[in-house]
């Protein structure tokens, strides 16, 4: 497909990629919150930072699919338009439930940035390995971006002059994006990790994988259950996150602000 089709595809889905306005009522839930946070206007911080912390991670669950839709309509699936990905809608994705519903279950139950994902790409469109994998990882690349965007007033100092709550649900935030990227990275069947090495399998073993990849989510997260796979996961978070000098304890008083419905 040439890259004049794409243009022209491009210029009449205008409409298709329009920002939706339920992402623009999450971005703005996200920044009156944020700042209720940061000026201690709200009486229950915690509320506040919940809902800093759940329209945040959604806000990044929408990037991250955006990030996915984005890169394939620039390697030839110029399908990806007209079924809405591009307009930041999370009511569009072809598993909402996968892709948003079950991440903020799991961040409110257990606080861990849960992968999502659901996308559907039209992978006969495209051509080259290389365009495959990097639509695969562009998702969690988002992830990482976020992840050293909320970081970097850490790295900058700003333990001495910002508001320590706003800190805490930064660290927090920051957090979620660590693990959505480095277990969505995993090398699993039916995780991002495995769709940029997939291109690069055999048929046989391509096919041979395949049935596990509806599984592959929850096979993770049975896996993190395991005490000691969980100390050493959430070690190796912790290591991330020292390298932007995040303190440990900032990301568990966040997350303490978070449950506020457990004072």
């Amino acid at each position: 497909m040439s890259v004049t089709s794409i243009r022209r595809a491009d210029r009449r889905g205008d409409s298709d990629r329009r920002i939706s306005p339920i992402f623009l009522a999450i971005v703005a839930v996200m920044a009156v919150s944020g700042w209720a946070v940061w000026s201690q206007f709200a009486s229950d911080h915690g509320f506040a930072v919940f809902l800093f912390v759940v329209s945040g991670w959604v806000v990044s669950l929408c990037l991250h699919e955006y990030a996915h839709a984005r890169s394939a309509l620039h390697s030839g699936d110029i399908s990806i338009g007209a079924k809405g990905y591009l307009t930041l809608n999370p009511l569009k994705y072809t598993h909402a439930l996968l892709s948003i519903v079950l991440p903020v279950v799991f961040v409110i139950l257990g606080g861990i940035g849960l992968p999502g994902g659901a996308v559907f790409i039209e992978r006969g469109r495209i051509q080259g390995r290389w365009r495959h994998s990097l639509i695969s990882a562009a998702g969690p690349l988002v992830n990482v971006a976020f992840a050293v965007l909320l970081m970097l007033p850490f790295a900058l100092g700003a333990l001495d002059s910002w508001p320590t709550e706003f800190l805490c649900a930064l660290a927090f935030l920051a957090m979620l994006q660590v693990t959505a990227a480095i277990l969505n990275l995993l090398p699993v069947p039916g995780l991002d990790g495995y769709g940029i090495i997939e291109p690069w399998l055999s048929p046989t073993a391509r096919r041979q994988f395949e049935p596990f990849a509806q599984f592959g989510l929850l096979a993770v997260f049975g896996v993190l259950w395991i005490p000691a796979v969980n100390v050493k996961f959430f070690h190796a978070i912790d290591t991330v996150m020292g390298w932007l000098h995040v303190p440990r304890d900032y990301v568990d008083f966040g997350y303490t602000l978070f449950q506020f419905w457990r004072k």
